[in-house]
């Protein structure tokens, strides 16, 4: 299969999930003999560009003529058999989708966030669930200055959700929804029901597991307010006040609360702030862990990190919310804590660090349950099955038009 994957890539700054899945998706494929092409742009191009340059970006985010050109030539030239759309935003624009159609090649979208019913994508303001703007116009999302606390930022997002949002409908054969509780959402929100599926995000496998009890708790992830990072802190607090759970945790990562988290721990000899990890570095430390906490007070379509928990034989503590629920069995593969609740977080801490027989069984669990919803060869199934969908859809699409235009059926103004 010759498959060509487009893809605004995040900025290197700080971690992306997205940009991982991208590159695991594309590596997988290839392995497996298929082509894969790419098509993308990169947000650290942009301190590149001149004053005018960067000033036109905003103006770019609903649509751009340039990359539809663009597009719609390669695709002309190497049609490929299907056309992966994963991030557009902010150099890509919905206008990819108008090219897959010149060039009359059917197109597939993973959905990693909630951007086609929230301008942010987070469903969340505020530190709190946020569905103001689900099924209607995003004008809350203007008004609250939803994206970066700007409203000036927001307006691009709020206007390309507006006017593209029966150009995403109508031009996408297949989109993958990472989990089913995002499913849910989108199908509550209106979205075509037939056309949206499951397809959970794979991880390969690790180069090293859990061999013994561990020796921390571990975040790994965003430092930001709507992956629960200040109810860890206050949680942490709780446990320490109480005696503490014979283990330090270890945060990894970067990004806005990152001098508050780091001052946070500088105080405390129990908590260690190791910055941004690379690959290696991630599975290491997920291989010493007790468990990976997971706090999110936003409502998560995916968490990739739970998987990798998963993948290398260790439980996790969850917020009870979003695709947690369907990634983490509580009390068999990990802890599920009410969401938003520091004393649930700090119980479901402390209970996973000071019973190791209980985790250890958790531990297993989680590694089988990787094996058989999460792994390399399960993934590469479900994204061929889908593809072939899509295929299948636009060819008989096809097949229709062509019966009808024979018949006279067609519109002939």
């Amino acid at each position: 299969m010759h498959v060509l994957v487009v893809h605004n890539r995040y900025a290197s700054a700080q971690p992306s999930g997205e940009n991982k899945v991208v590159d695991q998706e594309a590596a997988l494929l290839r392995a497996a003999g298929h082509r894969v092409e790419v098509f993308e742009r990169r947000s650290d191009d942009i301190a590149a560009r001149s004053l005018p340059g960067k000033a036109a970006v905003p103006l770019l985010v609903p649509w751009n003529p340039a990359v539809r050109a663009e597009l719609t030539a390669r695709l002309r030239t190497e049609r490929p058999d299907v056309v992966h759309v994963h991030n557009v935003f902010p150099l890509l624009s919905p206008a990819v989708l108008a090219a897959c159609a010149d060039a009359g090649v059917p197109a597939v979208a993973t959905l990693h966030n909630y951007t086609q019913v929230c301008p942010p994508g987070t469903l969340q303001r505020d530190g709190r669930p946020c569905t103001e703007c689900v099924g209607a116009a995003p004008l809350p999302a203007v008004r609250h200055g939803c994206y970066r606390g700007s409203r000036l930022a927001t307006v691009p997002l709020a206007v390309s959700l507006s006017v593209n949002r029966r150009r995403w409908r109508s031009g996408v054969e297949r989109f993958f929804c990472i989990s089913a509780a995002q499913r849910d959402v989108l199908v509550r929100a209106g979205m075509p029901a037939e056309r949206l599926a499951v397809k959970h995000n794979f991880v390969p496998e690790p180069d090293v597991r859990r061999t013994g009890a561990g020796e921390h708790l571990l975040y790994l992830g965003r430092l930001a307010e709507a992956k629960g990072v200040r109810l860890l802190m206050a949680a942490w607090d709780e446990l320490a006040a109480d005696g503490g759970v014979g283990v330090p945790l270890v945060i990894a990562g970067t990004g806005p609360l990152e001098r508050e988290v780091t001052a946070w721990a500088a105080a405390r000899d129990d908590v260690r702030c190791v910055g941004l990890y690379d690959t290696a570095e991630c599975q290491r430390a997920l291989a010493r862990s007790v468990a990976v906490v997971a706090p999110s007070t936003w409502l998560e379509a995916f968490g990739l990190v739970v998987v990798e928990a998963m993948a290398a034989g260790v439980p996790t503590v969850a917020a009870g919310h979003g695709a947690f629920v369907e990634l983490v069995e509580d009390e068999v593969s990990g802890l599920l804590h009410r969401p938003g609740e520091v004393a649930s977080l700090a119980a479901c801490m402390r209970r996973i660090a000071t019973e190791p027989a209980r985790n250890r069984e958790m531990g297993r669990a989680a590694r089988l349950r990787y094996e058989r919803g999460f792994s390399p060869a399960v993934g590469l199934e479900r994204l061929l099955e889908e593809y072939r969908t899509a295929i299948a859809g636009r060819s008989a699409l096809a097949r229709g038009g062509e019966t009808r235009a024979s018949r006279g059926d067609g519109d002939s103004r």
